[in-house]
């Protein structure tokens, strides 16, 4: 079955891709999770406007991947939640969370979908947090999570 990828999927391609996968594959999996969409003719045009969109938002190379892991892991970054007694939040923080708390601190904008948890934050205190910028670089620092006034 051949589709074209509209999101990332690790360990087979980047959006705008257009693979050959397994039928049961891209029916039951691909195909219904939005992950991509069957290859048309019509479809082989939105190819473009995909890859537009994704390099608008990719990093440049492996230099500039190593610059804003350079400025990411030069700082710890802060973000405020409620908390219960005992320090554990009502909810938990995101990777949107944390996009938007790197962004606000004057560090580099980064994309939400490139941000990988180990696992769920949802206490307060120091969290590590990695951040795959390019497939040869991995940025890792801290997230302070405090108490919101």
């Amino acid at each position: 079955m051949k589709i074209i990828l509209t999101q990332e999927v690790s360990n087979l391609g980047a959006p705008g891709d257009v693979l050959e996968v397994k039928d049961g594959y891209g029916r039951n999996y691909l195909l219904p999770q939005g992950l991509a969409i069957g290859w048309t003719k019509g479809a082989e045009k939105q190819v473009v406007t995909i890859k537009r969109a994704r390099a608008a938002r990719e990093v440049r190379d492996l230099g500039h991947a190593n610059e804003i892991k350079a400025a990411l892991e030069s700082r710890t970054y802060g973000l405020a939640a409620r908390a219960g007694n005992g320090g554990r939040l009502f909810g938990s923080i995101t990777a949107a969370e944390i996009v938007d708390a790197v962004k606000a601190a004057g560090g580099p904008v980064l994309d939400r979908r490139r941000v990988e948890l180990k696992s769920a934050i949802k206490a307060l205190g120091d969290h590590q947090v990695q951040v795959k910028l390019h497939p040869e670089v991995t940025a890792k620092f801290t997230v302070k999570v405090a108490v919101a006034k």
